[in-house]
């Protein structure tokens, strides 16, 4: 039997009964305003901050407001099955966590990374490890327990040492890799420059180059500030269509391209052998102006005709989740919400922000009807 989410609630209001109310906020609003006083004013901004004057980032979170899921009486949905096959593995849901870079910086003790893959591991939800790590990837992964989890890529110019990334991450038991398409350069982000702030120039987060042979091969020395100017010449690869046959040709685990959002790059992309399409747009973090991610995921997934859709970008609730999943996506990442829930509670902190996202989707399929993800298509919303 499928674990019902939503009887998460009732666990927090027999503790209640007891006397003890919950330490972690309930909603998002509370949660963004206490990672806020948690986090450093660096790293906050990093981390809730996006491009230009993050109209696009606004935008991700309010296109959810334009569907309304009609709600279907007399179905008694009393058994809810959020289950989904992904890759050849079943998972007890469709969420996951998406590929934070700065993670690592949003624990109290400087390991989020760790911290995270433990959540995945208490919650059945799989974390995409950025190449972005404080700790090393193999470190992170002998965390996930029975979770499966995904390696996120950064595809570096030395093609050896994206080999040497990707073997790596096979070797550590990632049972997907994701490559991300859109951040060969960074965005213009106003938070960060008014700081001067970019993580990864100060030496944050680079365990998975500094701990890699081809790097070291690669780096002029071990001093801090000549691994970080190689790691600034290698970070960023304008991939072009040419280099598929490449990124293919690296693993025969389930690739999956990360950035999607035009249908003709979807068709490019399945033509070219990959196994999965990843539509996002960043979070609106790199660019600015474009349309929020969920308006792209219909066309994306019309022309994906059947390969699995992974989705993320505004995700902010348990509604959120079940309104990208009935227009389409296979799976729904969450971003920000994980990065606040750690920052504010740890690892209990972070497992209670993703229980409380899987309660509430289970107990709107519930309410409104819907016993299984497959019952959620695009005909059970409206747009108000």
């Amino acid at each position: 039997m499928s674990p019902q989410f939503g009887d998460y609630q009732f666990e927090i209001y027999l503790d209640g009964l007891r006397g003890v109310t919950p330490t972690q906020p309930m909603d998002f609003a509370t949660l963004e305003e206490r990672a806020r006083a948690a986090l450093s004013p660096s790293v906050w901004s990093y981390v809730a901050g996006g491009a230009g004057d993050e109209h696009t980032q606004r935008a991700n979170v309010r296109a959810f407001e334009r569907y309304g899921l009609v709600p279907r009486m007399m179905v008694g949905a009393t058994q809810r099955d959020m289950s989904v096959d992904l890759f050849g593995m079943r998972l007890a849901s469709p969420l996951f966590m998406a590929p934070v870079g700065v993670i690592g910086l949003c624990a109290q003790d400087g390991h989020g990374d760790l911290a995270t893959a433990r959540a995945a591991a208490r919650t059945g939800v799989p974390m995409v490890a950025s190449t972005l790590t404080v700790d090393p990837m193999e470190d992170v992964a002998a965390e996930f327990g029975d979770t499966p989890g995904f390696f996120q890529l950064y595809t570096p110019t030395d093609r050896a040492l994206a080999e040497s990334l990707v073997k790596r991450a096979e070797a550590a038991g990632y049972k997907g890799i994701v490559v991300t398409l859109d951040t060969w350069v960074t965005g213009w982000r106003p938070r960060d420059l008014a700081t001067s702030n970019f993580p990864q120039l100060r030496g944050h987060c680079l365990a998975n180059y500094t701990s890699d042979p081809r790097f070291q091969e690669i780096a002029a020395s071990t001093d801090p500030m000549d691994l970080v100017s190689s790691w600034v010449g290698l970070f960023g690869n304008p991939l072009t269509w040419d280099d598929l046959p490449w990124l293919r040709s690296l693993t025969d685990l389930p690739l999956i391209l990360k950035g999607i959002c035009h249908p003709e790059d979807v068709r490019r992309a399945k033509d070219g052998g990959v196994d999965g399409i990843y539509c996002s747009n960043h979070g609106g973090r790199q660019a600015n102006g474009g349309l929020p991610a969920l308006a792209a995921l219909p066309g994306v997934v019309e022309a994906a005709d059947g390969l699995p859709v992974l989705f993320d970008s505004g995700v902010r609730s348990g509604a959120d989740v079940v309104k990208a999943l009935a227009l389409g996506a296979t799976a729904v990442g969450v971003g920000r919400p994980y990065a606040y829930g750690l920052a504010v509670g740890g690892v209990d902190g972070l497992v209670h922000t993703l229980r409380s996202l899987l309660a509430e989707a289970d107990l709107i399929m519930a309410v409104d009807g819907y016993p299984t993800l497959a019952d959620l298509t695009p005909e059970a919303l409206t747009t108000v």
